[in-house]
C-alpha cells in the first residue's frame, strides 16, 4: 500500500484489505508509522511510540475482530497499556507504569487494532480548548499549524486529521471528543453515560461526566468502534439498555422525519461568534432540505451555577486523584510537577466540604431533569459545537495579574483563599466560555455527536453538535449516516497531508 492511498481509507475499509489479502497488517502499521515519522515533528500528536509493541502484536498474531490489522492511538489518559506509562500529560505521573490493561484496552485489541502509539493531551485532561501540556508541548492542528486542536484528546484528533491513523480512542467529560473533532473536521461521538468501559481502572469517573469512545473519519467506523466498546463491564453501577441490534447496522438505515430543537445559546458560555453562528444555520438548512422538522428551543437552567458545581465537581475529583498518586508514587508532587491550573483544582477541591461536594453532585445530576422535560417533544437537538473557531496557541487562559495570584495561592497552599477571593466563579466563566456547548450532555448523560458539516472562509473546520434522549445513540447514528451521505467530509483532507 502506497503512503497516499492509505489515507483514502477508513478502518472498516482498511480492515476489509486485510481480510482479501490485499495487504498485510505488518504493512498498515509500516504506512502509519511512515506517516507518524513524517508528520508528527509538526503536529506533536503523538507523544509515546508503541512501535515495537505493535510490531509484536502483528507477529503473535492479532485477533480476528472487525478491526483486524487496523493501525490505533489511544489517548495518553486512562487507556491503560500494560508495560507502559499513562502520564496523563503531568511531569508528577509520567513515570507510572500499567500493571495491566485497562478494559477499555481490552476491548480495543480484541476488535484486532494494533496500539502502535499515545496521544498528547492537556495535563490530566483539564482543557478543552487546547492541548498544551507543559510536560509534552502544544499539539498542533494540521488544518493550520498556528491553532488548537481543542483538547483535551487533542492530539487523537491531530492524529486522525493528518490520517496518521483512521480512528483514535478518546475520552469525553465536558466536551474532549466532540471540541477536538470539531476543531479538525473529524466525527466525534460521546456516548450515553456507562455505554462504555472507562478506561480509568475505576467504575465511575467525575461522577459520571466522563465516557470513552473514539475520533473518526467515518460515521461507520464510530458505530462499529461502538459496538466493540459497549456493555457492562466487571463492577459497573449502571449501564443503560444495550440497543436492539448492532449500531453498525444503523449507519446505512435512514431516519425517518425527525423534529429537532435548536439552540444558538452559548448554554455553558456566554459568547457565541459569527462562525459558530453560520455553522449552525448551515446545518439548519440541510437538515430541512432532508426533510425534517426544525424549531428553535431554549433552557431554563441556572447556568452560572452549573458552570461553577460542574467545576468543583471536577476539582473534588483531581484532589483525589493526586492524594491516590501519592500513594502509588510514595511521596507528595512538587510545586513544579503539576501545572498551575491543576494545582488551582487540587487545592480548591480539598478545601470542599462534604456537604459543598453533594450540592455540587446535585446541580450537575439535576440538570438532567430539566433537559429531558424541555426536549421531551423532539427526537433530538442541534447546537454548535464550538462557541469559535480553532484558537491560536499560546493564548493565555488567565490575565497576568490572575496568573501571578494563582501562583502565589499554589505556593502557599491556600485553596480556601481561592474560594474567598471568587477565583472559582471567575475561572469557571472562562474556562466555560471557551467551551460552553459540550459539558451540559456530560452533566445529562446523553449521548451527543460533532458531525464536520462546515468549515471557515479560513478552511477551518467548525462542526455542529446533535444530542439524542438518554441511551439512544441509533438515532444520532442514523442521522448522521443520512448527513455523511448528504454532504460527505471522508475526502476533506488538510493540504499536505494527502
Amino acid at each position: 500500500m502506497t503512503f497516499n492511498e492509505y489515507s483514502q481509507y477508513d478502518g472498516l475499509g482498511l480492515a476489509q484489505l486485510v481480510r482479501e489479502k490485499q495487504v498485510t497488517p505488518s504493512e498498515l502499521l509500516e504506512t502509519a508509522i511512515e506517516r507518524s515519522e513524517r508528520f508528527n515533528p509538526q503536529l506533536n500528536a503523538v507523544v509515546l511510540k508503541l512501535y515495537d509493541q505493535a510490531k509484536a502484536d502483528i507477529e503473535r498474531g492479532l485477533p480476528t475482530g472487525p478491526f483486524h490489522g487496523v493501525p490505533l492511538l489511544i489517548k495518553d489518559l486512562g487507556a491503560d497499556y500494560q508495560g507502559t506509562p499513562t502520564s496523563i500529560g503531568s511531569r508528577y505521573m509520567q513515570n507510572i507504569v500499567a500493571k495491566e490493561d485497562s478494559e477499555t484496552v481490552k476491548r480495543l485489541r480484541a476488535s484486532g487494532v494494533a496500539i502502535f502509539g499515545k496521544t498528547n493531551l492537556p495535563e490530566w485532561g483539564l482543557r478543552a480548548v487546547s492541548t498544551e501540556p507543559e510536560l509534552f508541548g502544544a499539539c498542533h492542528n494540521p488544518w493550520n499549524l498556528e491553532r488548537s486542536t481543542g483538547g483535551s484528546s487533542g492530539g487523537s484528533a491531530a492524529a486522525v486529521a493528518a490520517r496518521i491513523v483512521p480512528i483514535a480512542q478518546g475520552g469525553d467529560g465536558g466536551g474532549s471528543i466532540r471540541m477536538p473533532s470539531a476543531f479538525c473536521g473529524l466525527f466525534g461521538l460521546k456516548p450515553t453515560r456507562g455505554r462504555t468501559a472507562l478506561g480509568l481502572g475505576k467504575v465511575e469517573y467525575w461522577e459520571g461526566l466522563n465516557v470513552d469512545h473514539a475520533l473518526t473519519i467515518s460515521v461507520r467506523d464510530s458505530a462499529a468502534m461502538l459496538d466493540v466498546l459497549r456493555g457492562p463491564f466487571r463492577g459497573a453501577p449502571y449501564f443503560p439498555p444495550p440497543p436492539e441490534r448492532p449500531y453498525l447496522d444503523d449507519v446505512e438505515t435512514e431516519p425517518g422525519q425527525l423534529r429537532i430543537g435548536f439552540s444558538a445559546h452559548p448554554q455553558f458560555g456566554q459568547s457565541m461568534s459569527a462562525e459558530s453562528q453560520a455553522a449552525l444555520e448551515d446545518a439548519i438548512q440541510l437538515l430541512r432540505e432532508l426533510g425534517h422538522e426544525v424549531e428553535e428551543v431554549s433552557f431554563d437552567i441556572d447556568w452560572a451555577t452549573l458552570r461553577r458545581d460542574f467545576l468543583r465537581v471536577i476539582a473534588a475529583h483531581v484532589a483525589n486523584d493526586v492524594d491516590r498518586a501519592m500513594q502509588v508514587i510514595g511521596r507528595p508532587p512538587r510545586t513544579d510537577e503539576i501545572e498551575n491550573g491543576t494545582w488551582a483544582l487540587v487545592l480548591v477541591g480539598r478545601s470542599m466540604s462534604a456537604p459543598d461536594y453533594l450540592k455540587a453532585v446535585e446541580t450537575v445530576k439535576g440538570s438532567a431533569v430539566q433537559v429531558a422535560a424541555m426536549m421531551e417533544p423532539y427526537d433530538l437537538l442541534l447546537t454548535p459545537t464550538v462557541p469559535h473557531p480553532p484558537m491560536k496557541l499560546g493564548l493565555p487562559e488567565l490575565t497576568a495579574a490572575e496568573e501571578a495570584q494563582l501562583s502565589l495561592v499554589v505556593a502557599l497552599r491556600a485553596g480556601g483563599v481561592l474560594k474567598m477571593l471568587g477565583t472559582v466563579d471567575e475561572v469557571a466563566d472562562r474556562i466555560f466560555d471557551g467551551s460552553g456547548l459540550t459539558p451540559l450532555f456530560n452533566a445529562t448523560g446523553q449521548p451527543a455527536m460533532s458531525v464536520p458539516l462546515y468549515w471557515t472562509d479560513d478552511n477551518l473546520p467548525m462542526g455542529v453538535q446533535f444530542v439524542g434522549h438518554y441511551a439512544d445513540e441509533t438515532t444520532l447514528i442514523r442521522l448522521a449516516g443520512q448527513l455523511e451521505r448528504a454532504r460527505p467530509w471522508a475526502d476533506r483532507i488538510p493540504p499536505g497531508y494527502e
